[in-house]
């Protein structure tokens, strides 16, 4: 017999299944070369491998060119913090690596490449989140001369070529829906459509309500809305406290909620009291109808709201109230919160949509100024050129940028943001626009893009594209919500590699090199 080599015993089973089976997180991601051995994983980095191929199949068979951009770039504004990378050679000046491709991938554009893609790999200085790594690979696609719905195509079309792969036949046009109308309806830009449960706006019949905290909330822009859980009129105290505190973590105040009982043929005999307007569902003398608000608005409220809700004998409705922003993040995220538990979403499925017109720009209520929503390089909606040129010279209508919207736009499936793209400004003068509007004076401007700005002046196409993330694609490909399931060599929730133990610290010989002194 030949021993190629012996073998210590591992520190955790290998061949055990279900995440509950499994040791720590931190533990494996210490010994990723034997967790890495696990079938799962096995699967995984193969699907991915897969993915990465028929993306590149895809793009060759549509005449693209795949051009690879640099590592070591100039630290821009993208919505993120770079990773900052020092330079040896001149001293105290730094390289950053980059966030994405962005303007590098408009430059190829401008030189006369049509039809651009890469994998690229991207870094982010940001919080990390279950879907989100310090670094990740993401395929970059441009083209010349095109309008938003041409590149839907090649966005649908290349989605559509890698679901094959697990035998998913998605339409060759996809469903469409603006932004505004994805956040009035589902409280997010990203909505998971594979179970109902839309939000409700109970604004107009809580307008006049004697109950001053609904009342004032509306007075002042804000509004109340609601979902409706349905068959859950028997949700104990302890889980409607659970769920406020779900909602609180998004900002809501507070988790109001109704519960209608399921009629017996006693409750459906009687009739409702003598000049109450009948709703379809009758609340009547000594009916057990359940509200957290019962004794602030009266039966009769109570029964209107659940009537406008939707809801039926037996269901539950959440309500909260507070601003827009506020009531759309809590109760989009309560909406996802609540399908998890009651296994309302069907796992078998996929829900492909492409969300339109996002806002071009976003106010930022610590700094009191307007940040870009997406990247600083959209472009407006042609409807909202002159409002947006209105809103960036005249300071006294500044706050009109809060309604221009950009030719934005995601691809979502199942509720993950999968790509994200826009039609870009080719124009200088709406780009020096672009940048005053997000409060940087021309020499700023000058100094972080000055080198785009002159690009702009020669003779540059309309052009567009999108980004997908590779990891989030390869989530849905695997089943999996865990970005670290997909990737070989994943960091921690903290940032940390456990199995190469960084970051570390670095010889002084080299920080000394460098011209960098750690301050204590």
């Amino acid at each position: 017999m030949l021993i190629f080599n012996t073998a210590k015993v591992p520190p955790f089973e290998l061949e055990k299944t279900g995440s509950q089976n499994l040791a720590s997180e931190d533990l494996r991601l210490k010994y990723r070369y034997l967790d890495l051995r696990r079938p799962q994983l096995q699967q995984n980095i193969r699907m991915r491998a897969k993915a990465v191929a028929a993306i590149r199949e895809y793009f060759d068979g549509r005449g693209f060119i795949e051009i690879e951009t640099p590592i070591l770039l100039k630290s821009t504004p993208e919505g993120a913090r770079d990773f900052i990378v020092p330079s040896r050679i001149h001293t105290g000046k730094f390289f950053a690596l980059p966030q994405s491709p962005q303007i590098l991938k408009q430059i190829t554009m401008i030189a006369g490449f049509d039809k651009y893609f890469q994998i690229a790999r991207c870094f982010r200085d940001e919080d990390l989140r279950a879907d989100r790594q310090p670094e990740f690979t993401q395929l970059d696609m441009e083209m010349s001369f095109v309008n938003r719905e041409q590149v839907y195509r090649e966005m649908e079309g290349m989605f559509n070529h890698v679901m094959k792969l697990i035998g998913v036949e998605f339409p060759s046009e996809w469903p469409r829906m603006t932004h505004a109308e994805a956040m009035r309806r589902y409280g997010s830009d990203k909505p998971d459509l594979r179970f109902e449960m839309e939000l409700c706006d109970l604004s107009e019949e809580l307008k006049d309500t004697d109950f001053a905290p609904f009342r004032d909330t509306i007075a002042n822009g804000g509004e109340v809305k609601c979902i409706v859980v349905k068959g859950r009129s028997d949700y104990s105290r302890k889980q409607t406290d659970e769920l406020q505190e779900y909602a609180k973590r998004y900002g809501a105040g507070a988790l109001a909620w109704i519960k209608i009982p399921v009629r017996t043929a006693s409750d459906s005999d009687r009739a409702p009291d003598a000049g109450r307007e009948k709703n379809p569902i009758a609340v009547a003398p000594g009916s057990d109808i359940t509200s957290s608000l019962l004794k602030v608005l009266g039966e009769a409220k109570i029964a209107e709201l659940a009537s406008v809700a939707g809801a039926e004998p037996g269901d539950a409705v959440l309500i909260v109230a507070g601003k827009r922003s506020v009531v759309a993040a809590s109760l989009g995220a309560l909406r996802l919160e609540v399908a998890r538990r009651e296994d309302l979403i069907d796992r078998s499925s996929y829900k492909p949509l492409i969300v339109t017109e996002f806002p071009m720009f976003e106010y930022d209520e610590e700094t009191d100024t307007y940040v870009a929503a997406h990247h600083p390089f959209t472009s407006p909606m042609d409807e909202d050129v002159e409002l947006f040129k209105t809103a960036v010279n005249d300071p006294a209508q500044h706050h009109l940028l809060g309604r221009v919207r950009a030719k934005a736009y995601d691809a979502v499936i199942n509720g993950y943001e999968c790509a994200g793209g826009s039609i870009r400004i080719h124009q200088k003068e709406i780009q020096d626009l672009n940048f005053k509007a997000l409060g940087m004076t021309p020499e700023k401007a000058r100094e972080r893009f000055g080198f785009f700005l002159d690009a702009l002046e020669y003779g540059t196409p309309p052009h567009g594209g999108f980004a997908a993330g590779i990891e989030r694609t390869c989530m849905i490909l695997c089943g999996t919500e865990n970005i670290r399931d997909v990737m070989a060599f994943p960091k921690t929730a903290s940032a940390q590699d456990l199995m190469m133990d960084s970051p570390g610290v670095v010889d002084p010989g080299q920080l000394d090199e460098l011209g960098i002194e750690v301050a204590e």
